[in-house]
């Protein structure tokens, strides 16, 4: 069995027929890094400020300008139900808006307001310190490395 130790204790890669240990399970960890990192990036956005789902829809409408929210909720990653909960509340905020695709009229598109651009711009040197506050612990190397695994598996 391998060991890894963190600043808290070894973990172990557990071989096939070795004894379950959830702390070193990878789901446990991921969770438990994400769960981290949300924190850190919640500080860093300040009590007003959006949550990471609705950053990460904020951004993306920003780097393509007008998206359908099928679209969107597949850039993002979130299923059906959560971008439009997410959009929802944008909407709600005035930081996003709905409009009928002029060449289908079933077909509803979404970009950011004023507001929202302008939002995106004071926050995005906010959410590179919450990333750098994540992997602060990490070498630049180990945070290479991390980054392209993370990637890897997503």
């Amino acid at each position: 069995m391998e060991r890894i130790t963190t600043r808290h204790s070894p973990l172990a890669i557990p071989d096939p027929g070795a004894p379950y240990v959830l702390e070193a399970q990878i789901g446990h960890l991921l969770r438990r890094a994400h769960q981290r990192h949300v924190a850190i990036f919640l500080d860093a956005m300040g009590e007003d400020g959006p949550t990471p789902t609705q950053f990460a829809t904020l951004v993306k409408l920003s780097d393509a300008g007008e998206l359908s929210q099928n679209r969107l909720g597949r850039l993002t990653a979130m299923d059906p139900a959560t971008i439009k909960g997410v959009v929802s509340r944008l909407v709600e905020r005035g930081l996003v808006e709905r409009q009928a695709d002029p060449h289908d009229q079933r077909r509803v598109t979404l970009r950011l307001t004023r507001q929202g651009t302008e939002l995106v711009a004071s926050l995005l040197d906010k959410a590179r310190q919450a990333t750098q506050s994540t992997l602060a612990p990490l070498s630049p190397a180990e945070q290479r490395r991390l980054v392209a695994l993370l990637a890897k598996i997503a």
